[in-house]
Order: structure tokens, then sequence, then C-alpha cells
């Protein structure tokens, strides 16, 4: 049997757990994981472009789990009342090739990538961080802040969106946190005296939301929304005046804000410095950049958080998305109009196993 985890049931559980929990539990499991590097089989992901946005698919495995993440990108969805993200993911044991969980992966994606921005900025941001200024206050804007509030101690959030209820819409949901909210009339006013800036806008198009004027000694940008071929945020020249962090140079090469410069342009993977292979801020007065695309291992990392999470709080369903059979040579018995195979005591509790990697 296979666990099934819903968009009812991922809300639930998350609000069992807490949001900010949930984001900074799995920030820790991503940390793990990639301090795990060579454990892991990588590839940029699959990617299917149309005009008006992309489909992807996101696999990885270590020798235990399989995992891969369906995902898309349209960022003119809004305009039929759809998510601009939309996804779901599996994870399946590498011995037998079991599905041990399909989750939904819409809300899943927003908590692993906060989750992912919040890992990174920890070694990143100066430690004395306060103030986050966040450029674009769509779907994934809130779980930013929250997980930025969770990890780094973040009080102050700046805002600026070209959208005014978008802008109005994330104040309201971040009146309950404690956060000062300032709402900011332009992209400079906002990152003005920021330590951490935070780049989260949603189209397809070659935008320059950060000039090199904009950028201030000791900040840590955090640049989420350039993450596929044609889509960047960030002025080449911005990527010059710092050290440029990136998950998985091969894809971010296609994919990120990097796909304006050369080949020859240097950049550190994250593994390296969260296994201590590289340094990270080296002087307080450093610009540090993390061009980030979103890679496998980081879905990888979520689907095994709230595979372990569901399983302690006993929440989700079962289901047969594969068949188990009493006789599994006899495939056809499943059309047997007599009588349906029985599925053996044994099989009975796959999905609701503790797996950790």
């Amino acid at each position: 049997m296979t666990r099934f985890l819903d968009v009812s049931a991922v809300s639930q559980l998350l609000r069992t757990v807490g949001i900010e929990k949930a984001i900074a539990d799995m920030a820790k499991y991503i940390a793990s994981d990639y301090k795990r590097w060579d454990e892991f089989e990588k590839v940029s992901r699959v990617a299917h472009h149309s005009e008006l946005g992309v489909i992807e698919l996101m696999p990885t495995s270590d020798k235990k789990l399989f995992a891969f993440k369906y995902v898309n990108g349209h960022p003119k969805n809004i305009e039929r009342n759809l998510s601009t993200v939309l996804a779901c993911g599996l994870l399946a044991e590498m011995d037998t090739g079991m599905p041990v969980l399909l989750s939904e992966m819409t809300l899943l994606t927003a908590v692993r990538t906060a989750a992912t921005s919040a890992a990174v900025a920890k070694i990143l941001a100066r430690k004395d961080s306060k103030v986050m200024a966040v450029i674009g206050n769509g779907a994934q804007s809130e779980f930013q802040i929250l997980g930025f509030k969770a990890v780094l101690g973040i009080e102050e959030v700046r805002l600026y969106d070209i959208d005014p209820k978008a802008m109005a819409k994330l104040v309201r949901n971040l009146a309950h946190t404690g956060l000062r909210v300032v709402t900011a009339a332009s992209v400079r006013e906002a990152v003005k005296g920021a330590d951490i800036v935070t780049t989260i806008t949603a189209d397809k198009a070659k935008a320059v939301i950060l000039t090199p004027d904009m950028i201030e000694a000791g900040m840590h940008i955090n640049a989420v929304g350039g993450d596929c071929p044609g889509k960047t945020e960030l002025h080449r020249d911005v990527l010059k005046m710092g050290r440029v962090f990136v998950e998985y140079e091969p894809q971010t090469r296609i994919e990120g804000d990097i796909q304006q410069m050369p080949a020859s342009f240097s950049v550190t993977e994250l593994w390296e410095v969260l296994s201590g292979y590289a340094s990270a801020r080296e002087n307080e007065g450093d610009v540090t950049i993390f061009d980030s695309v979103g890679f496998a291992l980081a879905d990888f990392s979520a689907l095994r958080y709230i595979n372990d999470t569901a399983a302690r709080l006993n929440a989700g369903t079962t289901i047969n998305i594969v068949p188990l059979l009493e006789n599994p040579k006899d495939l056809y018995s499943l059309l047997s109009p007599v009588a349906l195979p029985l599925m053996p005591k044994v099989k009975e509790g796959v999905a609701v196993q503790r797996i950790s990697a």
C-alpha cells in the first residue's frame, strides 16, 4: 500500500506542526541531504517548454530512496484563476521500486523553497541580519518570510509588488506574526538598508529587478524567481558584485540568473559550503548571492520530511497505486470477473513505516 497525501491532508499536517516549525525542520532535512551530495544520482530536470510556461520532471535518488516531482511554471495561469505553480511528487524504495508516498507538492514546493532559502541564508547572510526585503508578493512570499523568521530571526520585512492587491494580501497574512511589516513604493525603497533581499517574481521574462546601484555592502541576495531559460531577475553586473552560490551548477547555468554570464563565470555549489569544503561569507561587507532555481534534491528532502511527519501523526490515507498480487506472475487476474486477487498481509503497513535516508 502507498501513503497518499492530498491537498487537504498536507494542509492539515502543516497546520498541526505549525508552518514556521515545518519550514525550520525541513531546512534541517535539506542541509543533511546536501551534506550527502556524493550519495545521490543527480541530473538537471527534464523540461518541456511552451509559449506560456514549462512542465518539468525532477528526479533524484540515493541507495535507499527514489523521488521525483512533477511541476509546472505558468505565470499567466493567474488570469485563469489557476496557480502559477502546480506540483505533485512520489517517493519509492530503490530495492523494490515500491511507491511509498504519493503527495501533493504545490504547498510542499512553497515550503521546500522557503526551507532551502533559509538553510542557505543561515550560512551566507550576516549573523545579525534582522531586516528583509521581499520583491514579489505572490503565492510563495509568506513562506519565504516565515522561514527566514523561524531560521534567522528576521524582525522586519519590507514589501514591494507591482500589484497592490498582492501587497495587501501579504500584509493581511502577516498580521499575526509579530513582524514589523512595511510596504514600499518601489523596489529601491524596499531594499534600501535591508540585510537580506529576496526576489521572487513570476514573469517568464529577462527582467531586471535589482540593479548594481541598489546593492549595499553586506547584503545577502536570495534570487528565487529566475528559474528557467529566458527568465532572470538580476542585472548581470549584480552577479559580479559578490560570490554566487548555486544548487547544481549544470542546471543553474541553463535556468538561473547566471544564464547571462559566460561559462567561465565562477560559482560555488551549496554542498561545498554545507560540507565545509568552501567558505561562506569571508567578511561582513561581502555581498553573497544565492541563484536559486530549485533542485530535485530539495524535493527528495521535502518528500522524506513529509513522509516521516505523516507517519508520526498517522496522516493521510493508503491507496493501491500499484498491484499487490497473490501471484505476481498473474497480472491478468486483475481483469477476472470472478474474483479479485488478495493482497498478502506482509505488504500491509509499507506506507506507514518511518523511512530515513
